[in-house]
Formats: structure tokens, C-alpha cells, sequence
């Protein structure tokens, strides 16, 4: 019978080449023992679960998703890599690790859930149980090639397992449309399977249906916006809207088990993964043992104090206790000056003062403190540099921005909005706005209420404002930062690109 290699997971896969094939594989299985209960298919669906975790491709939410936007800047001594990203040098992009391992390890979690999906439907296990694992490897596929779609444009497709070296090349999409048809195809069919179940890393009806709002919503409004490639696309731009905002009042309106949380720091409480406000988190734990299975993503945003614990002040008389940092990911000035003075995720989530643990203050901005840093990612109980930090992939503020957004100044939302304006110390949205004003507000809203969640720098493409607002990109084309080049390495190794 055959056998399934996974070590040939990158389609980004063909990248493998360039590097030691004496490597351990990443696991295989075989035809003849594999998928024969639920146990084997909950393993291979875990699995496709931690690609996401792999260090150099967890990161690149904010290395990708933040850094190169106006939010921040990394800190002087980083990488050339991150070097690179950030000031927008791009003839040195085609060869920058970080976007070849993005694109690498997107396919490998690609080729995981393809794995599923080619296997699952013929397995013995109860058809019962091959829903929610078929369910969740469409959404993980959905959620890769969109991550992929919007930093690369088109990318080779790959729908079935690579197992052998000959089949991981693969041509380009014919277009953009191509890559969404599967993208959305993919999370339709993760809604029809999925039901609401609530589970820390993984993911449930209500995520697939955020998903598809948000890609939505990314068409929509790269259409309007006049984004390079989405000019061609066959879709009507009314249209995108319109499901981005029946997918998001879905999640909205259509359940009952997510929603608002009444408190900001509480949404960022490490000790509350299953809070009201999460519909998708990855999945890291400070008990691990290997990084990835725990995070150090606390260590990029808190600056070096002075290597020992600090504490910072919940506003309540109450302190949280954190390790310094790396300071490798360092908010800019420029960016802090937009929020309004009474804004509360400014005062309460930009954080400029530390303390010992008396409450005496040890350091501030400026001065010992180099930039004023999120406190969206503390672990109080580290474990030295680990941490039960995760990334907030999707979250319930985030859907009911883009509900706002793709449905425009109605009365529901309105509400929304000023949920979050109010629960934020601010007043309400000022009504009677046009539609185009109103859009304009919300996506404002998003760079305040979405700081460092990995979403800036598609908010700022999507709109077509890359180099307009981001200093260092001034002068460069729509084209080039509407997407990365693929990298130089695929393109060498694979015939058909």
C-alpha cells in the first residue's frame, strides 16, 4: 500500500531541498493503520493544529501582520530580516527568511489538512465523528491560503496530499478569484459541518463563519479601494460586502455563546482563554516543553528593564507581575498620538510605567522605558521565558467591526461600535455619518481597538494605503506593497512557477 511521507509538506514544499534531508521527518502514517478510530483522527487533526505553532510561522503574525505598518518599528539591533520588512527594501524581499518561512509552513499546515480531507471521507471511523474533523481541516486549509492569498496574491493551489517529491509543483492560481473560490469554499463547508463548541485552539462553527466574513470583507473592500490584481476579479463589490456582513451578524446575532467582554484587561487575561470575546486562539501552554507547544511571544513586546520581574498596574490598586523583555517590537510615537487622550486602550493597554513589587515605580517612558508597550501579552505565572501568551487570531470585536463596516451606518451598527468606543471611556460615534464616512470611522476603530493582533498591515492593503501612511513606503507603487514576491527559492525549485 502506499505510504504518506509528511516530510514533503512544503509546497513551500519543494523548499525542503535546500536544506538537510538527514532531518527527522515531521511523521507519517500508513494506509493500513491509520484512520481506524477516532483517536487516530483527533491525532492527525492536533497535527494540522500546530503548524500554526511552529516558531518562524507563529511569529510572522506580527512580524507580517504589524512591524511593517505604521504601528510599530523593530527594535535597532533585530535581524535583517525584520530589517528589511520594516523599511519596505524591497528587492531584498524574494530572499527574506521570514516571508520564505511564512510561505513554507503555510503549505505545510496545507498539506496536514489535505491529508484529512483526502483520507477521513473513506475511513471506517463513525460518521458522526468525520464532520468535525473534516469540518476543521476545510476551515484550517481556508485560514492558510487566505493568510497566503493576502500577503502573496496568487499562490500554486494544492488540494490533495503531497506525499511524493513529483507532485509538489504546482502552478500559479489563474487568478486571485481562483485562490478565493477555494478559500470560501472551504469555509462554507466548515460552516455546514462545524457546530458551536468552544474549545481553546481549535476551531468551531462560529470561527468558520468569522473567517468568511473576514475574507469577505477583505475582496469587498480591496475591490473598492482599487487594489492591484483585485481590479480583475469577476465579483460584484455590493455583493462581498453584503455576505461579508450576513456571515458576521451570523456570529453577531446568531449565536449565543461568544460575544463582549465587559472589561478590557480582561480580554487579555491570560488565565481567561475561553473568554466571551475569543472565537480562535492558538493553542500554547507554559507547561510545554519545546517553544511552540509554549510561547515567548510575551518576550517581543515588553522592553529589557533590567532583567528581573516587573509589575504593572491594573488601575484598580492591584499589580500584574511580568519578566522584561526583548524589546523587539516597539510602538510608534506617531501611532500613539492617534488615539484620543481618553482612550482607554491607550492609558490602560500602552503601558509607560512599571513597578517593583511594593508599587513603587522602577521605570518609565521616556527614559528607562525605550517605547510605550502593549501589555496585551502577560503571563503573571512564566515559567522563566515561558509563557501561556497567544496570538489572537479571532476575536468577537474584530467580527462586530467587520459587520459595522460591510453593512454601514445602520442602527445595529451603530451599537456595535460604540460598545467598543464606550467600553474603550469614549463617546459614542457621531450619527447620521454616509456610508463612506462610516466605513472610514470603523476602520479606524480597528487600528485602535486591533493593535498588535496581527491585522494593520491587511487593513492598511486592503484600503490601498501601504504607502501612504507607512513613512518608510512613500514613494513605492501600488504594486509593490500590495504583496510580497513569491520567494526566490520556490520559484528555483519549482518548474511550473
Amino acid at each position: 500500500m502506499k505510504i504518506y511521507h509528511y516530510i514533503l509538506l512544503t509546497i513551500g514544499l519543494v523548499s525542503i531541498n535546500s536544506c538537510d534531508l538527514s532531518e527527522e521527518p515531521y511523521g507519517f502514517y500508513s494506509e493500513d493503520n491509520f484512520y481506524n478510530s477516532v483517536e487516530d483522527a483527533e491525532a492527525a487533526i492536533s497535527y494540522a493544529y500546530d503548524a500554526l505553532t511552529f516558531l518562524e510561522y507563529s511569529r510572522t503574525v506580527f512580524m507580517l501582520g504589524d512591524m511593517p505598518s505604521d504601528e510599530c518599528n523593530p527594535k535597532a539591533d533585530e535581524g535583517p530580516d525584520a530589517q528589511d520588512l520594516n523599511n519596505w527594501k524591497t528587492a531584498n524581499f524574494p530572499t527574506n527568511n521570514s516571508l520564505v518561512n511564512f510561505f513554507k509552513y503555510a503549505y505545510i499546515a496545507i498539506n496536514r489538512t489535505n491529508a484529512i480531507l483526502d483520507v477521513i471521507p473513506g475511513s471506517v471511523i463513525e460518521e458522526s465523528a468525520k464532520g468535525k474533523y473534516l469540518g476543521e481541516a476545510h476551515f484550517l486549509r481556508a485560514w492558510s491560503y487566505f493568510n497566503l492569498a493576502r500577503n502573496f496574491g496568487r499562490v500554486p493551489i494544492h488540494t490533495s496530499f503531497v506525499g511524493t517529491l513529483n507532485q509538489t509543483s504546482a502552478p500559479l492560481a489563474e487568478d486571485l478569484d481562483q485562490v478565493f473560490d477555494l478559500i470560501l469554499a472551504d469555509c462554507r463547508n466548515a460552516i455546514e459541518l462545524l457546530e458551536i463548541n468552544r474549545a481553546t485552539g481549535r476551531a468551531d462553527k462560529a470561527a468558520a463563519q468569522a473567517l468568511a466574513a473576514k475574507v469577505y470583507l477583505h475582496i469587498a473592500s480591496s475591490m473598492q479601494h482599487n487594489v492591484p490584481q483585485y481590479s480583475a476579479s469577476r465579483r460584484n463589490v455590493d455583493a462581498m460586502y453584503d455576505s461579508a456582513a450576513y456571515y458576521a451578524n451570523e456570529v453577531v446575532s446568531g449565536q449565543n455563546i461568544y460575544g463582549f467582554d465587559d472589561k478590557l484587561l480582561d480580554i487579555y487575561d491570560v488565565d481567561q482563554p475561553t473568554g466571551p470575546e475569543h472565537i480562535f486562539l492558538m493553542s500554547m501552554d507554559r507547561s510545554g516543553i519545546i517553544e511552540g507547544d509554549y510561547s515567548k511571544i510575551s518576550k517581543l513586546f515588553i522592553p529589557y528593564i533590567a532583567g528581573a520581574a516587573i509589575y504593572l498596574d491594573n488601575g484598580d490598586g492591584t499589580f500584574t507581575e511580568s519578566h522584561d523583555g526583548w524589546s523587539v517590537f516597539q510602538t510608534k510615537e506617531s501611532f500613539y498620538d492617534t488615539f484620543d487622550e481618553a482612550d482607554k486602550r491607550r492609558n490602560e493597554l500602552l503601558v509607560s510605567t512599571v513597578y517593583d513589587d511594593s508599587g513603587e515605580e522602577i521605570a518609565s517612558f521616556p527614559g528607562a522605558i525605550p517605547y510605550r508597550f502593549s501589555r496585551k501579552y502577560v503571563d503573571p505565572h512564566y515559567i522563566q521565558d515561558k509563557t501561556s501568551t497567544k496570538p489572537f487570531l479571532i476575536r468577537f470585536s474584530d467580527v462586530a467591526l467587520i459587520y459595522a463596516e460591510s453593512a454601514g451606518p445602520n442602527a445595529a451598527a451603530y451599537e456595535l461600535v460604540n460598545y467598543i468606543r464606550n467600553r474603550a471611556g469614549l463617546g459614542d460615534l457621531a450619527p447620521g455619518l454616509s456610508k463612506e464616512d462610516f466605513r472610514e470611522a470603523v476602520w479606524n476603530e480597528r487600528s485602535w481597538e486591533l493593535m498588535f493582533e496581527g491585522n494593520r498591515m491587511y487593513d492598511l492593503r486592503r484600503f490601498n494605503r501601504v504607502n501612504k501612511l507607512v513613512d518608510v513606503a512613500v514613494g513605492l507603487t501600488d504594486e509593490e506593497v500590495a504583496f510580497y514576491p513569491l520567494p526566490q527559492i520556490e520559484i528555483d525549485l519549482n518548474q511550473s512557477l
